[in-house]
């Protein structure tokens, strides 16, 4: 027995109520209890930090040898990871200086310096960037690039007898390239400038093979490669009696066009004989045949302008008929298709047709205006005249757009002005167009980009409001612009830019007067700039040049003097 007692044992027989006692005491430590033993005190360890807790309460230390090797495992992965995306990753990465150095080269690239040793030309800059990485898509684009440019630039040194110069581009090339069609069609000439009479009994055995297999123009016929090999050597004469043989052949294909016809195919032969052998002895006995055929073509195609224009005068402009201006110059332009009068006869048929459809606006006959403005547009689609009388039809979106008048008629007056009635709105977005306009026009860009062109701010503005005297005065004025910009450009001996103007200017004002000097004033500018080709050693853009100016001025007498002076020359 440990001789407790429990109260309990007191009064067995009776109920005893729960207590809870002294709640001051419950953080006490319980007092000693005598139960006559012996008192034994055992010093427990001393731990930092606080008394350790009981024995009942330890949890045993669990066993976690599995953690390392789950770990390894994640770090494998995600280093397998990483490897495989390392591209990906790289991309990710912010890289300004590769970007720096791409933006240099770029921009060497674009100013021509190609090569160098200072460490700033395309080449050198590009190589840097590849350096920094060496997978740099854009680094080897750059390269080849710059390969291509260095072809470009061997062979216009080529051409202008620069051998020097050709082989130091072409070796760069090649180094960028590793070779090429290229490469090798430039190594081939500069090996032939290189060796004047190798090339030329190369050029010789050609153009023999040319001529026996027909083939007597174009740059790798017959009639070109003898002519090259005179260039070089005035003195051959195997060179000179091939280019005979190849003005027979070219004059007898003339004479059977001149029989047939053909007018076109006989002028383009009688030239490349002029042109490859400019003394060929029946050169003029063919111009003369040609003449009489134009003189008589002439004279027909002359009065059907004529009377094309007597019609126009007594008001015939259409008709079913053939007693009218437009069948007249249809006519003309069936038989001489690149006859100017006769183009001009067809914008003129369509300027009147619009002045009639303005006449017709004027007295509110919106149905017949809106036919005449059809048969205008079949002959000038976009005439700057015929937009603006369209625009009066109707007056806009803003006229379709406004409600009627209560206790108006539909016809009256009032109903009529109201209709004009334009919203603050739709004014403010006319101006904002018009401003546009103005801005596209001084820019040049009159006819493109479709949608941000003058003309089509313009037209935009007139959709809205069809009596805008801005925008009306701004489109009908777009022809005046276009003429001053295209007298500009022939002035500064642009004229590819002249060449197109010009043909804006035909579009938005057909029949113009002053259309016909234009035109005369562009050939002359082609003449000008083909003769300019041929002293920098560019022969083939010179012919082509020269093919433009036959197009606008083929009566100008350089013309012919031109040719002679690009293939023999002087």
């Amino acid at each position: 027995m440990s001789g407790r007692r429990d109260n309990n044992d007191r009064e067995s027989r009776g109920r005893t109520e729960p207590t809870l006692g002294r709640l001051d005491d419950l953080d006490a430590p319980a007092p000693p209890v005598d139960d006559g033993l012996p008192h034994i005190v055992v010093d427990a360890p001393r731990r930092r930090g606080g008394t350790p807790p009981p024995s009942s309460q330890r949890r045993p230390p669990r066993k976690r040898g599995w953690l390392i090797p789950v770990l390894v495992l994640v770090l494998i992965g995600a280093a397998t990871a990483l490897w495989l995306q390392q591209d990906r990753l790289r991309d990710m990465v912010p890289a300004t200086e590769l970007n720096d150095t791409l933006a240099q080269a770029n921009h060497a690239l674009d100013e021509g310096h190609l090569d160098g040793t200072n460490g700033d030309s395309a080449r050198e800059l590009f190589e840097k960037a590849r350096d920094q990485q060496p997978d740099s898509d854009a680094a080897r684009d750059g390269l080849r690039r710059v390969g291509q440019a260095e072809v470009a630039r061997a062979d216009a040194a080529l051409n202008a007898g620069k051998l020097d110069e050709a082989e130091a581009a072409l070796n760069v090339a090649r180094e960028l390239l590793g070779g090429g069609n290229d490469v090798e069609r430039i190594a081939q000439r500069l090996s032939e400038a290189r060796n004047p009479q190798g090339r030329t009994e190369s050029l010789v055995d050609q153009a023999q093979q040319s001529f026996a297999a027909g083939k007597l123009d174009g740059d790798d016929g017959a009639g070109a490669l003898y002519r090259r090999v005179l260039d070089t050597d005035k003195t051959n004469a195997v060179a000179a009696r091939g280019l005979d043989k190849v003005g027979d052949a070219l004059a007898a294909q003339a004479r059977q066009a001149i029989a047939a016809g053909d007018k076109a195919k006989a002028n383009t032969l009688v030239d490349r004989i002029a042109l490859l052998v400019p003394g060929y002895g029946d050169l003029p006995s063919l111009r003369a045949a040609l003449a009489e055929t134009k003189k008589q073509d002439d004279q027909a195609v002359n009065a059907l302008i004529q009377q094309g224009n007597d019609a126009m005068r007594a008001g015939r402009f259409i008709g079913d008929g053939d007693d009218n201006a437009l069948a007249r110059f249809r006519a003309a332009l069936a038989a001489d298709p690149d006859n100017a009068d006769a183009k001009a006869g067809m914008g003129r048929v369509a300027q009147a047709l619009i002045v009639q459809a303005n006449a017709a606006l004027d007295s509110e006959d919106d149905v017949q205006a809106t036919r005449l403005l059809d048969q205008a547009a079949k002959l000038a689609p976009k005439s700057a005249e015929l937009a603006a009388a369209r625009a009066r039809i109707g007056g806009g979106e803003a006229r379709a757009a406004t409600p009627a008048i209560a206790g108006q008629p539909a016809g009256d007056d009032a109903m009529a002005e109201a209709s004009m009635e334009v919203t603050p709105e739709q004014k403010a977005k006319v101006a904002d167009l018009v401003r546009r306009a103005q801005a596209a026009a001084s820019r040049g860009d009159i006819m493109d980009p479709p949608g941000d062109s003058a003309y089509d701010l313009y037209r935009n503005a007139l959709a809205i409001d069809g009596n805008d005297a801005s925008a009306r005065a701004g489109l009908q004025g777009l022809p005046t612009q276009v003429e001053k910009q295209m007298q500009q450009a022939v002035a500064s001996g642009n004229v590819q830019r002249a060449e197109n103007l010009y043909a804006t200017l035909s579009d938005l004002a057909p029949g113009g007067t002053s259309q016909a000097d234009l035109r005369h004033r562009l050939g002359s500018a082609w003449i000008d700039n083909a003769l300019q080709r041929a002293s920098q050693g560019d022969r083939q853009g010179a012919f082509q040049a020269l093919d433009h100016a036959r197009r606008y001025a083929p009566d100008d007498p350089r013309l012919q003097s031109a040719y002679e002076r690009i293939a023999t020359g002087r």
